[in-house]
């Protein structure tokens, strides 16, 4: 299996696990939490058809990545990310984040730049701030989040369990968009991911992105489903479009979470319209 090395914790290496299939504009899928980059495969065969090179990758602590006990923060995710675009050399890449990926996307273009990114799609965003503060009243309560840090340490589990029941809108979706079997597969990669992983994965998502922001010069597609239970559309995707020099935001109406999972043909149709034809990857 393909890994790029990111560092070193004590005496072992913190390797990113990624798969790197077809030629063409690179196009490079960073998953949601608690995933990994299989969960990508209603969106990578497509875009495979149409003639891109499609890599996903793990992201440290999840899958089959390294799964130390730091680095759980986004200015390490996105360090992350730049080695491995500086390792496989992309050029002209499009970037797509679903979640929790949305946060390295827009941290690497922030503090990276676009030199070798040609467009960014966010799926679901995290971005602009998730958190509840004096200069952010549309936020989230901090209490929120340490609700379910308790929880993850209490039973990582049954927390799963809760999460995935969101992500999907479970009591509308189950047995429909997604099936018991899919519901359970999530869940089950949810379960392998790191433990110190998940649980300090919830303080990054209280980042603030807005610095991020002026520095993001590429066009930027959000795609996001205003029923979104996990990460609230209007907090999110809604003000974020409005905070971006080039932004189209597509509202997917009814749509959980979830919706590379639960509604690949909407969300493949957007992507496809904002990408276009494939451009040759400059050297």
């Amino acid at each position: 299996m393909p890994f790029v090395t990111v560092g070193t914790e004590n005496s072992a290496p913190i390797d990113l696990y990624y798969e790197d299939h077809g030629s063409g504009q690179p196009i490079v899928l960073i998953h949601g939490f608690p995933f990994n980059g299989a969960t990508w495969e209603k969106m990578s065969g497509p875009l495979l058809n149409a003639g891109y090179r499609v890599i996903t990758y793990d992201r440290r602590g999840f899958g089959n990545s390294a799964q130390p006990a730091m680095g759980y923060d986004y200015d390490t995710f996105a360090a992350d990310l730049d080695v491995l675009m500086t390792e496989l050399d992309l050029r002209n890449a499009i970037l797509v984040g679903h979640s929790m990926g949305t946060g390295e996307v827009t941290r690497y273009l922030g503090a990276y730049g676009s030199d070798r990114v040609d467009r960014a799609v966010l799926l679901a965003p995290l971005a602009p701030y998730l958190l509840k503060t004096p200069d952010d009243p549309e936020g989230v309560d901090k209490s929120m989040f340490e609700g379910f840090q308790k929880a993850i340490i209490q039973d990582r589990f049954a927390y799963l369990t809760q999460f995935c029941d969101a992500f999907f809108n479970a009591s509308e979706n189950r047995g429909k968009l997604v099936s018991d079997e899919a519901y359970h597969a999530h869940w089950q990669i949810g379960a392998q991911a790191s433990a110190k992983g998940t649980h300090d994965s919830v303080d990054a998502w209280q980042t603030d992105f807005r610095g991020d922001l002026p520095n993001i010069d590429v066009p930027v597609l959000i795609i996001q489903g205003d029923k979104d239970n996990v990460l609230p559309f209007p907090v999110t995707g809604q003000r974020l479009v409005n905070m971006l020099s080039d932004a189209k935001l597509v509202t997917l109406k009814g749509a959980p979470h979830g919706t590379p999972w639960t509604h690949p043909t909407e969300v493949n149709k957007a992507i496809m319209e904002f990408i276009g034809k494939p451009s040759m990857a400059t050297a």
